[in-house]
């Protein structure tokens, strides 16, 4: 008797022999082509404009197969982001989890200073990923990432206010900075930070723009860090 065992996947099945009886396998092709042909209908006319209908035919499979693997369009969306959405989370975390007693004033004054070392590796993570990062930032209108921006914005403030409270404490910084006024900083570095890479430009081109964003962003004047201090410089 012949024995038929079907692999429940949610993509297409294919058929293949094994000891003269058929066997349903996934059709493993469908992913890498799914996300592909979505990924450039996403670029191209972001969330809310793209076509489900395009991609799939685009892509040579039905809808049917995206529902079994995807919820919706917007499921299917999130499954390009998320990857680059949580290293970002990611990079913020590792430089906002400080044990500032373990930090001497040298190393929270040296920590003000942005240097081309210390930032090219965000450039570095963002051009990696360059087109999943333009879909998080400029192409996620309409699904649960379209505050990214703002969100990630207000973590890397508390991370600055956490520093400069430090500082502050310690009478390193003379400046009162409020936490609106950071808010409206680090949005300003951020879209630095973005923009070339939506803007689609080249590695050697950033590289320089990290340079110049580096001179920009002079945050030990901003706080008015102490200057002169033999003990600190």
């Amino acid at each position: 008797m012949l024995v038929c065992a079907k692999i429940i996947t949610g993509l297409s099945v294919i058929q293949i022999s094994r000891g003269g009886e058929k066997m349903s396998t996934p059709d493993t092709s469908i992913d890498p082509r799914l996300l592909a042909f979505a990924q450039a209908e996403f670029l191209d006319k972001g969330f809310i404009k793209a076509e489900l209908k395009t991609i799939c035919e685009n892509a040579g499979i039905t809808t049917g197969a995206v529902y079994k693997r995807y919820k919706s369009k917007e499921d299917l969306f999130c499954a390009l982001v998320d990857d680059i959405a949580e290293q970002l989370d990611v990079f913020i975390e590792e430089r906002s989890d400080i044990d500032f007693s373990a930090l001497s004033d040298k190393e929270i004054y040296d920590s003000w200073q942005m240097t081309y070392d210390s930032v090219l590796p965000l450039f570095s993570l963002l051009y990696k990923h360059r087109d999943t990062f333009t879909l998080l930032i400029d192409k996620a209108a309409g699904t649960r990432y379209e505050n990214f921006n703002h969100e990630y914005v207000t973590k890397m403030s508390y991370a600055y206010e956490r520093f400069y409270a430090e500082a502050y404490k310690r009478g390193l910084a003379k400046a009162e900075v409020t936490r609106e006024e950071f808010h409206v900083l680090i949005s300003s570095f951020w879209t630095c930070v973005c923009e070339p890479i939506i803007h689609d430009m080249s590695w050697k081109k950033i590289e320089e723009h990290c340079r110049i964003v580096c001179r920009f962003f002079n945050w030990k004047e901003v706080i008015m860090l102490r200057k002169g201090d033999e003990n600190i410089v």
